[in-house]
């Protein structure tokens, strides 16, 4: 019987012909990642092993990203305890402020992780990396702790979804309309422990970044995984950052999907994830005149170069509404010193936001822009949960940039096509 990409993956890795579904083996990694919330558990867990070393230090990455710059003191020890690690086990890819950056942005950027690799993370949107053609999942700090030891992780094989996309997108619509779109079809558990794969001629319209942002949020569809095609626009984007040797893996022909899903994407639009499940997607024939008190631009999930000059094409000469804050968070020191030399941050200042170092911060509710009780945001973030920003009465409302941008100077949620007139 046929595999999958992920199954292709898998097997290659578990030293096997061939895997299937439901299986269980112990694959080889190629990277392990962990951050200053997760990190610190597996370091203890780690130091339970009585290991004098880590299984290849250039094969582990840390990245303080979640709560630094430090908000308080227990925040200080937790990343003071990630750097003592990396500095007594020589750890190669260790970031920290001033070289740091939101680590699902900044490993693609750093070129460390390729087509065709296995990568875990202590961190549920570890996903991303599938748009680069690997198989990548989020892993708990224990799974963290014995992936640094020995290099290996157990899986259980999972069954796939295969999403088939044709058409293009139209103007001010992107992957983030598109993922909304999905999880909106199939509910926040219905790809529970599948692999999304997405391919199909729809691909050539969709940049790295839009790749990276849907495979991003498989996790929100219950997602093992989210894994696209390699195509010329992946290989292109991994030489230009200097990533290994990619390692193609197609699906079979005759690979077994539970369920196939086909999007035209030229019939997407603009889409908004009500409070408080990603699956609550509407477009804007559905949505009303709900007042918002702050946007936030960034996150693992949109915080990229392409998805700022979105925000700012829409926010160019334009002021944000009174009593709107407005939050831009670049997701690495690389992109906010790209988004500066084009005149980006410029854009953004002068319209009345503010621009922040990089930082999850408000995304988990850690810092640089809690809710108050009953206030509302809507926020390119990837999670809209009870509580997730802030004050458990605030609402959450999951957008693009480009709607976010728009909300941003109307004070409602707002179409882009409405502010710019398509």
């Amino acid at each position: 019987m046929g595999m999958t990409m992920t199954q292709k993956i898998l097997a290659a890795h578990s030293g096997q012909q061939s895997v299937c579904a439901g299986q269980l083996i112990l694959a080889d990694l190629d990277l392990v990642l962990g951050n200053d919330i997760t990190s610190p558990v597996a370091i203890k867990e780690f130091a339970k092993l009585g290991k004098d070393s880590v299984f290849d230090r250039d094969k582990i990455t840390m990245v303080m990203d979640h709560f630094a710059p430090n908000k308080d003191i227990k925040a200080a020890q937790q990343c003071k305890m990630c750097r003592e690690f990396c500095g007594e086990y020589d750890v190669t890819h260790f970031y920290d402020v001033g070289k740091m950056g939101i680590e699902h942005a900044l490993l693609p950027e750093q070129g460390l992780v390729s087509a065709g690799n296995v990568v875990i993370g202590a961190d549920s949107h570890t996903c991303t990396y599938g748009a680069l053609g690997s198989f990548s999942t989020g892993v708990g700090s224990t799974d963290m702790a014995c992936g640094m030891a020995i290099g290996k992780a157990w899986f259980k094989v999972p069954s796939a979804i295969k999403v088939n996309l044709t058409g293009k997108l139209r103007k001010y619509v992107s992957g983030k309309d598109v993922i909304l779109h999905l999880i909106g079809m199939i509910g926040v558990d219905g790809a529970l422990y599948r692999s999304l794969e997405f391919t199909g001629e729809g691909l050539a319209s969709l940049s790295m970044a839009d790749r990276l942002c849907i495979a991003n949020m498989a996790i929100e569809a219950g997602a093992k995984n989210g894994i696209f095609q390699v195509d010329d626009i992946t290989l292109e984007y991994l030489k230009e950052h200097g990533a290994a040797e990619p390692v193609i893996y197609k699906a079979d022909e005759d690979a077994k999907y539970d369920q196939v899903i086909d999007i035209d994407l030229s019939k997407i639009e603009p889409t908004v994830a009500f409070p408080h499940l990603p699956e609550n997607a509407r477009t804007f024939s559905e949505i009303g005149d709900i007042k918002i008190d702050q946007a936030v631009i960034g996150s693992c999930t949109n915080g990229r170069l392409e998805d700022l000059i979105a925000a700012a094409e829409i926010m160019k000469g334009r002021k944000c509404a009174d009593g709107v804050r407005v939050i831009i968070i670049p997701a690495t020191q690389q992109i906010y010193l790209d988004a500066m030399e084009m005149g980006l941050l410029k854009i953004f200042i002068e319209s009345g936001a503010v621009v922040s170092t990089p930082t999850c911060g408000p995304c988990l509710g850690g810092h640089m822009g809690i809710l108050a009780e009953g206030e509302r945001a809507i926020t390119t973030t990837n999670r809209n949960f009870v509580g997730r920003m802030g004050h458990p009465t605030s609402e959450v409302y999951l957008a693009s940039p480009a709607v976010a941008a728009a909300s941003a100077l109307t004070g409602r949620i707002t179409s882009p096509w409405e502010v710019m007139e398509i």
